[in-house]
């Protein structure tokens, strides 16, 4: 009798953390991804274990789960979950093949990300109350998403000490716990000094260097994070699906538009392959086309 659901999911996670380092928002996803299919075989009445499904098992999965999720992207993503998992499964011994090896992904079009103008930024801060307690943190907040490309997990998770002032950079923790030195304007770090003289006027402070903080004293959470940005894009009049990674795409967009390097980017980004910090090179070409159609005699 092989592993069960419950106890392969338990040895699947600690092998996510311990071993492959990956982050708990990573983890997170890779488990809701396995869960789905043991979903899926208790509602069709299959009782199997892992070690069981065969392929056509999963293939059959995958057009129940796509008939109510039509998203490539969604699809995509579960797969790559259930691939990681038996994937594990065979490392470990509890199955001889692999049966998720032959499954196909969904073809995927290319999304562009939303990215926002300068002028927009711009909008947005300037909706900020800076008469309000955390007026000074939000812009600060702006500054830094915008200024450092960083992911908002990378930013909740920003630490005083991070911040190297005399060098201008800060040190960012990023996926798998990877550490990466990325420049900080002088804009964003004036703004974090004004913002610290308002945290230290906190009546309590639970984890003294956690950069931004709640009028409790605890760190903030990515949840937020996204609030704050999507009411202050409502207040600027932005009808664009924006969330903390659009400024991390507007981050990137500009820095190719102004010509910065490829692998400079890539570098700031935290990205492991440049294919991924290619996709804003395809940005680039629709800004190029716009500017074309707007500046071109003949166009």
């Amino acid at each position: 009798m092989g592993l069960t659901w419950k106890q392969s999911f338990r040895n699947f996670e600690t092998y996510l953390r311990l071993e492959k380092s990956l982050s708990a928002n990573s983890i997170e996803a890779y488990m809701n991804d396995v869960c789905k299919l043991e979903k899926y075989f208790e509602e069709t009445s299959s009782d199997i274990s892992p070690a069981d499904v065969t392929y056509p098992q999963l293939r059959d999965f995958l057009i129940w789960y796509g008939a109510n999720n039509k998203n490539t992207r969604t699809q995509s993503r579960v797969l790559s979950g259930i691939r990681a998992f038996f994937r594990y499964l065979l490392i470990e011994g509890e199955i001889d093949e692999n049966p998720s090896s032959l499954l196909e992904s969904p073809k995927i079009g290319l999304k562009l990300p939303e990215v926002l103008s300068i002028s927009e930024i711009d909008r947005i801060i300037a909706e900020i109350d800076l008469s309000k307690p955390e007026g000074h943190r939000n812009k600060a907040i702006i500054e830094t998403l915008y200024g450092c490309g960083l992911r908002v997990s990378e930013l909740v998770n920003l630490r005083l000490t991070d911040i190297h002032y005399a060098e201008e950079y800060v040190v960012v923790t990023g996926k798998g716990n990877k550490q990466r030195l990325v420049p900080i304007s002088n804009k964003a770090l004036k703004e974090i000094d004004i913002y610290k003289q308002d945290r230290n006027l906190l009546p309590v402070i639970k984890d003294q260097n956690i950069m931004f903080l709640n009028r409790r004293g605890s760190g903030l959470t990515r949840a937020m994070i996204f609030t704050i940005i999507k009411d202050l894009a409502a207040k600027a009049g932005i009808r664009k699906n924006i969330s903390p990674h659009t400024f991390r795409h507007s981050f990137a967009t500009h820095m190719i538009e102004a010509g910065a390097d490829l692998r400079a980017v890539q570098e700031m980004l935290g990205h492991e392959s440049i294919l991924t910090t290619e996709i804003y090179t395809h940005i680039d070409r629709s800004y190029l086309r716009d500017t074309l159609i707007m500046f071109h005699p003949r166009a």
